[in-house]
């Protein structure tokens, strides 16, 4: 493949820079040289990696070895002449640190239950019991050979329910019943008994029926394979056998359970992660939501889609990821490049996918930078604002013909993205997926997208702060950069920006609203009634809606890139009512008001008793000094009428009937 060192030598300006045509073998003394040296070293080879790191290590060296693909990435390509400002790129990015991920241990101790309908469940449990603590749990007793010896325990039932992952299942069985210690041809069960517990490290699930639980194939320790496919059911055991120890998963998400919007007193305001969790790893937990790290299996929706940035990916953090993408495009950029398109693409599929069109057809277009992610349903609005004003011209997600996580908030986070660009100036379709499995497909709609420009001067702002702080940073550094700056663009329905209206006629000025905010985009003012807005703080998790006892706030997505520097807007104030005794304040005016019109005539402690009406113009102290002046008896109600009993109906109707 050709390499441009004068290309790369532009984007990496402070790097020394040597070519090579056989490093890993016949110049690998040339490496050996500059490891000796220490220092950062960056490797444009990941193929003979170990090689590399074999030959740094029984030399002493010191050096910090990073390895990048420049060859199926950029080199192997019918447009790899002009592929050096994407390898100055990819080469200056490597350098970029990526924090390390907190880790979640799971243990298992070998602990399995082997679930079937036949005798290909008692097969398995013979492959696995020297090596695992076996049971067999059969869903249908039907013509099932005794064992010669009880080498492991076979029972009857059916699994009604399932929770937990690797090393700590739980499963509830009914029909459970134990075979007969006299079973002569076949195994006799004796009467069964529902709601049977019992707990395993493991599940190998071979009845063909229901998966136990949603997104089976995402459950660590759940195995499960077609009865009917022996070379699959021996996969499965294979696979069992190795799951005995302690193994290391990391954990996908960051959550800081104050900055949740889910509920307050018991209202549910915003449940956009609940709603896209596929494994059923997120669950209410009061106001806030719990993530179970060990049930996760990483697919980042929650992160993609939590408002406020309580639920954050881990794998890397959202800021380190931007800041690779940014030294992606500046490179380019500085290297030559012009109108990159950046292709995200996950570590497993997308690996594969573009190592075979590298392989087998055209290769990658020279201005498609590949960025792997843990997964593609990570990727939330601020890293696609960021990309777009870095000078991004077009981002395309490759996923899987069949998505292995549920795909609804990234396509919800394609629609956010679409409409703010669209209403930029940057034109159509600059966002979207290509969903295949097909290299060929991948390369032919890579090499269709033509005309998409990037911003004439890119921002270049380093990405800090929460996620909430650098999604809006981002967004004002689009606007800023854009080919057709507006201050407000409506958005689709649920969208984490907007504001609220509030139809001041019906409000009360109660403030049950501003008590229910979790982000404190509505206030009040402790000297006088008054509602305050802050729309840059509004996540439209719909909270105050749900509280308003009135039901006159109305919630309104868009995009107003002025709220950051704006003032809280006031959407109610009154005057206080002032007592009529002490004159102190308390309440408004409209409310008092409100209430004696409602009670005057109309509640027996008010009529023909007008002094009493001035009780409810009091503050809470003249109040109960006037009803101890006045003598005011609360116990002076009149008779309430005899409940009446079926006796009364009956009675009545009786004596109906007798009249003429």
């Amino acid at each position: 493949m050709p390499l441009d060192s004068e290309a790369i030598g532009r984007g990496c300006k402070d790097a020394k820079i040597e070519a090579a045509h056989h490093l890993c073998r016949a110049e690998i003394d040339r490496f050996s040289t500059a490891a000796a040296e220490g220092g950062n070293i960056t490797v444009a080879c990941t193929q003979e990696a170990p090689v590399f790191s074999e030959v740094a290590s029984e030399s002493g060296s010191k050096a910090t070895l990073s390895f990048v693909n420049i060859r199926e990435n950029a080199g192997w390509s019918k447009d790899a002449k002009a592929a050096g400002p994407k390898m100055a790129a990819l080469l200056a990015a490597a350098e970029v640190p990526m924090p390390e991920v907190p880790l979640v241990p799971l243990s298992s101790e070998g602990v399995i239950l082997i679930y079937g309908r036949d005798e290909k469940a008692v097969e398995a449990a013979k492959l696995l019991k020297d090596r695992l603590d076996v049971t067999v749990l059969l869903s249908k007793s039907g013509a099932t050979e005794p064992l010669r010896v009880s080498e492991y325990p076979i029972a009857k039932g059916t699994i009604v329910s399932a929770q937990g992952h690797l090393g700590a299942f739980e499963i509830a069985v009914d029909d459970y019943a134990l075979p007969s210690p006299s079973s002569r041809d076949k195994l006799e069960f004796g009467p069964g008994r529902d709601g049977a517990k019992s707990r395993c490290d493991l599940i190998l699930d071979l009845s063909g029926g229901v998966p136990l639980f949603l997104a089976h194939e995402l459950r660590d320790g759940y195995l499960r394979a077609d009865p009917n496919d022996p070379a699959a059911i021996l996969r499965a055991v294979m696979k069992a056998g190795e799951l005995v120890g302690t193994f290391d998963k990391p954990r996908y998400i960051t959550f800081t359970e104050s900055l949740c919007a889910h509920s307050r007193s018991k209202i549910v305001g915003c449940n956009r992660c609940l709603n896209l969790c596929p494994t059923g790893a997120i669950t209410p937990n009061g106001d806030q939501v719990a993530i179970d790290a060990n049930v996760c299996a990483g697919c980042g929706a929650c992160a993609a889609v939590c408002p406020t940035g309580a639920a954050s990916y881990a794998l890397p953090p959202v800021e380190a990821l931007i800041a690779k993408i940014r030294t992606l495009l500046s490179v380019y950029r500085e290297a030559g490049g012009v109108n990159p398109v950046l292709l995200m693409h996950d570590a497993e599929h997308g690996l594969q996918i573009i190592e075979m069109l590298a392989r087998y057809g055209d290769g990658l277009p020279a201005n498609v930078i590949p960025v792997s992610v843990n997964e593609v349903t990570q990727l939330g609005l601020e890293t696609v604002a960021a990309a777009f004003a870095y000078g991004a011209a077009s981002m395309r997600l490759l996923m899987r013909a069949k998505p292995k996580h549920e795909t609804g908030g990234t396509v919800r986070t394609i629609a956010y993205a679409d409409t703010i660009l669209k209403g930029l100036g940057f034109g159509e379709d600059r966002v979207a997926t290509i969903e295949t499995d097909d290299p060929d497909a991948l390369g032919q709609a890579l090499y269709a997208m033509t005309g998409a420009k990037g911003v004439a001067e890119p921002a270049s702002f380093m990405p800090l702060g929460r996620k909430r702080d650098v999604m809006r940073f981002a967004l004002r550094e689009l606007q800023r950069v854009a080919p057709a700056p507006v201050d407000v663009i409506s958005l689709p329905e649920h969208a984490p920006f907007g504001k609220i209206e509030v139809n001041a006629e019906g409000c009360t000025l109660c403030l049950a609203c501003v008590s229910a905010c979790p982000t404190g985009a509505l206030s009040d003012n402790p000297e006088k009634p008054m509602l305050k807005f802050a729309e840059d703080a509004c996540v439209q998790c719909g909270l105050c809606k749900a509280t308003c006892p009135e039901k006159v706030i109305s919630l309104h997505p868009q995009m107003d890139f002025r709220a950051a520097t704006a003032e809280a807007r006031i959407m109610k104030e009154e005057e206080p009512f002032e007592c009529i005794r002490c004159s102190k304040p308390f309440g408004t005016k409209s409310t008092i008001e409100r209430i004696t019109a409602k009670l005057e005539g109309r509640h027996w402690m008010f009529q023909g008793r007008a002094q009493r009406l001035d009780l409810l113009k009091m503050c809470e102290d003249c109040r109960g000094v006037v009803a101890i002046e006045e003598s005011f008896d609360p116990h002076e109600a009149p008779m309430r009428p005899n409940v009446r009993t079926t006796e009364d109906y009956l009675r009545e109707r009786e004596e109906s009937k007798e009249k003429p």
